[in-house]
C-alpha cells in the first residue's frame, strides 16, 4: 500500500489521533436517536398540557413513560456534552481554558443528568427515594 505521508511528519507523529471517528459517530448516533425521542417528548408534553399535577404523576408512573423520559434525558444530556466537548476542542487554544471547560462541561452534564434520573424516578416510584 502506497504511503503518502513524508518522512519527516512520519518523525514528528503528524496525523489523526486515532479517536476523532468514533467520538462523530456517537455525535451522530445521538443525534439520530434523539429525533424519535424528541417527537415523542413533544406529543407527551402536548398531551400532559391538558392534565394536572395528578395526571402527570399518572403519566410518569407509567414504565414505558418512565423509561422513555430517563433515555431522553440521558441521551440529551450525553450529546449536549459532546457537542459542547466539540466545541471547546476546536475554538479554545489555551490548554488550561480547554481542561478547565472540559472538566466543567463533564460535571454540569453528569450532574443535571443525573438530576434529572433522580427526580424522573422520585416521581415514578411514588416518592419511594
Amino acid at each position: 500500500m502506497t504511503n503518502f505521508r513524508t518522512p519527516l511528519s512520519r518523525a514528528r507523529g503528524v496525523g489523526a489521533a486515532k479517536h476523532g471517528v468514533g467520538h462523530w459517530i456517537g455525535v451522530r448516533l445521538t443525534a439520530i436517536a434523539m429525533i424519535p425521542l424528541a417527537l415523542w417528548a413533544v406529543l407527551a408534553a402536548l398531551a400532559l398540557a391538558r392534565t394536572g399535577y395528578d395526571g402527570a404523576v399518572a403519566w410518569i408512573a407509567s414504565p414505558v413513560n418512565a423509561t422513555l423520559t430517563a433515555l431522553f434525558v440521558i441521551l440529551g444530556f450525553f450529546h449536549m456534552h459532546n457537542g459542547l466537548q466539540e466545541v471547546v476542542v476546536d475554538y479554545i487554544e489555551r490548554p488550561i481554558s480547554k481542561l478547565a471547560l472540559m472538566a466543567l462541561n463533564f460535571m454540569v452534564c453528569a450532574l443535571a443528568a443525573g438530576l434529572a434520573i433522580i427526580s424522573i424516578l422520585k416521581v415514578a416510584l411514588g416518592g419511594a427515594l
